[in-house]
């Protein structure tokens, strides 16, 4: 992400924290001067103190919730990324995936078999974001009739 905010952003300065997009409105509201309003951004946080120089955001975890297909390929699925850490819980089957970042950008080696502890660990926190945040599950749609087979 690239962020130019003249007279208030040191030009090439840099972070390496992350940030969501559920970020950019109380990060907006920040900037504009305006209150706050967390009842609208439950789960952003201003990153404008990071632009200011801060080293870091007061914050534990990010989570996601994606509870549909789409037509790029997603599938019913949530996620927390802790510290270099990211589980991925797939809800049509509570599949997990835990992979590093740090050594692992691309996803591609799953830690989840061999680091069940820290599996174990973010699987319960993403629970309990879901259950704090009230985030709808999908279900079993009852009017769904799969398609025949043509041959």
């Amino acid at each position: 992400m690239i962020v130019r905010w003249r007279g208030s952003v040191k030009p090439g300065g840099t972070s390496a924290e992350p940030v969501i997009s559920t970020d950019f409105y109380p990060t907006i509201l920040h900037l504009a001067g305006l209150d706050l309003r967390p009842q609208q951004h439950v789960d952003g946080v201003s990153f404008a103190p990071l632009l200011r120089g801060a080293p870091r955001l007061d914050r534990d975890a990010l989570y996601w919730h994606y509870p549909h297909y789409s037509n790029q390929g997603g599938r019913p699925s949530g996620a927390v990324r802790r510290g270099d850490y990211k589980l991925i819980e797939f809800y049509e089957d509570q599949r997990v995936e835990l992979y590093n970042l740090a050594d692992d950008l691309g996803e591609k080696r799953d830690l989840s078999g061999q680091l069940r502890e820290k599996t174990a660990a973010l699987r319960k926190a993403l629970r309990q974001w879901r259950s704090a945040v009230s985030a709808r599950m999908p279900g079993v749609n009852p009017d769904y009739r799969q398609a025949r087979d043509p041959s």
